[in-house]
């Protein structure tokens, strides 16, 4: 059996492939397969970034709550956990839909490429969320207190809402941020041996 064979039996295959692969021709051209894989990139990074804010969303309003403390543990091993989660969910689908004629190299040293990329996200995000999100959060209250009010009306804000405030913040910015340096860095040496 040849490579090609192999490589379509294994692909994962979903109703997003449709719609992917028409706005892919239609934007891009001759570069349309690069535009097709950023695509399914981004919808397999929203995935993740679900997962990551889900989870660091529960994990904040149970087992770690924001302190007031610098640096702030509760924050950093939250969004670890979550950001773990994420980069998991996130391997297994580029491995199999994203990338799936990207099979040269075993699954073992392509997880280790795609976790040191992830690592260097990891800090580059702690370090970003960690240091900002008491500042963020002092900054952003007075804007977003209306619209918590319309939800809970007798919202009183504290410390430990405003560093909730801007631990999510400052994660939306990282994720983005993130999200780019992951895909380049990806594309570039994680996943290379691809056309």
């Amino acid at each position: 059996m040849n490579q090609t064979s192999t490589i379509k039996r294994t692909t994962t295959r979903n109703p997003l492939d449709i719609v992917i692969n028409a706005v892919a021709s239609r934007l891009g051209g001759k570069k349309s397969k690069e535009v097709e894989r950023f695509l399914r990139f981004a919808v397999v990074g929203t995935v993740g970034a679900i997962i990551d804010f889900g989870t660091l969303f529960i994990l904040q309003a149970t087992i770690l709550p924001p302190t007031l403390q610098s640096p702030d543990w509760n924050v950093a091993i939250a969004q670890t956990i979550s950001f773990s989660l994420a980069t998991l969910s996130n391997y297994i689908w580029n491995r199999y839909w994203t990338y799936p004629d990207s099979r040269s190299r075993a699954w073992h040293k392509q997880i280790i490429q795609f976790a040191l990329i992830g690592v260097i996200g990891w800090i580059l995000r702690t370090i970003w969320i960690t240091s900002i999100h008491n500042v963020l959060g002092h900054a952003l209250m007075p804007l977003a207190l209306p619209i918590i009010q319309i939800v809970r009306h007798s919202y009183v804000p504290s410390a430990g809402g405003e560093a909730k405030l801007g631990t999510m913040a400052a994660w939306f910015i990282g994720v983005v941020v993130v999200m780019v340096w992951n895909f380049v860095a990806n594309r570039l040496w994680t996943y290379s041996d691809v056309e």
